[in-house]
Formats: structure tokens, sequence, C-alpha cells
């Protein structure tokens, strides 16, 4: 399937600041080994708010994908998460869906990339020395996974089913 551009509708009123200047956007896409999947997003120019979501075009049972990460080249293993999906990095962090959970695609680096992102973020506005110190520890951790010196588990959870970790190092499981 050939990449389509994605499909824009501009000046849209915006969910957060009101103002008309919301830009949908719509893409379809076929994700190897996943199949075809839709990409929508909004992103307002005044307030900077923005929110996405992917859903395929064919319904999956609810699953989690378990991956043991273990060497460099598996930052380049495809991920396909949606806004429903729970990230779980075991005796480390879970990061669970909201009203401002995105969907996307993206790679192991990737993900762990957004994980890191907001552990600094809550060591950054930690008083506690003792969560500060957890913290520094995680990022340590996660710095190490990056390059290849130690391994990890990532956990994905859908209950939507519009999740995946697509390689065969990862084990799919019902939820």
């Amino acid at each position: 399937m050939e990449e389509q551009k994605p499909e824009e509708l501009g000046g849209q009123p915006c969910p957060m600041c009101g103002k008309n200047t919301m830009t949908l956007r719509e893409q379809e896409r076929d994700v190897p080994y996943f199949g075809v999947v839709f990409l929508f997003s909004m992103s307002c120019s005044n307030c900077k708010y923005f929110k996405s979501d992917v859903e395929p075009a064919e319904r999956h049972e609810p699953s989690r994908f378990t991956l043991q990460i273990e060497c460099e080249d598996d930052m380049k293993i495809r991920i396909v998460k949606s806004g429903e999906a729970t990230i779980k990095i075991p005796r480390m962090i879970s990061v669970d869906p909201g009203p401002v959970s995105n969907g996307y695609i993206s790679n192991v680096e990737g993900v762990l990339t957004r994980i890191k992102g907001a552990i600094e973020s809550a060591r950054d506005s930690e008083e506690d020395e003792a969560a500060k110190k957890k913290a520094k520890t995680y990022l340590k951790k996660l710095t190490k996974v990056m390059w290849g010196q130690e391994p990890l588990t990532l956990i994905i959870e859908d209950p939507s089913g519009n999740s995946a970790i697509i390689s065969d190092k990862a084990k799919k499981q019902k939820l």
C-alpha cells in the first residue's frame, strides 16, 4: 500500500483555548505485520494543545505484549501504541492511559525516550531527596538499556487490542 498524505482540516475550534486555530489530521497507513491503521491527530497553533491516536482498520482482541530488550538492535523494534494502552516496565514505572494519553507508532528507543522524559519531569518537580535519587537510578538504567548494556522487560497492555510490539521476540497473550 502506498503511503497517502494526511487529510487536514484547519481553522477548527480548539477544545482548550476556544480559538479557531485547531488543525485536524487523518492518515491511513499500512504497518508491516500489523495491518492498516488510521492515524488521527489534532494540534492547536495558539495554545499548543496536541492529541493523537492510532486505530487499526480491523478489530483485534485485548492483548498484552511482552518484550525482553537485550541489545542495542532491539531499539529498532516497531511499536504501535493506542491511546488506551498501558506501558509497563516492571519494578520501575507504569504509564497508564488517561484523557491526555496519545496513540503513536514508534520504536523501542522512542518509547524509552518518552519514559525517560516522564521520569526526568517527575525528578525535577520532586522535593523528596530519596525520590530524586530513585529517579536518577532509573534514568541511568534506561540509558544503559538503550546502549545495549543491560536487559529490560517492556510490557504493553491494551484492552482495545489496538497496540502491538512487532517482533518475533515479543510474546503476545490475551489480556
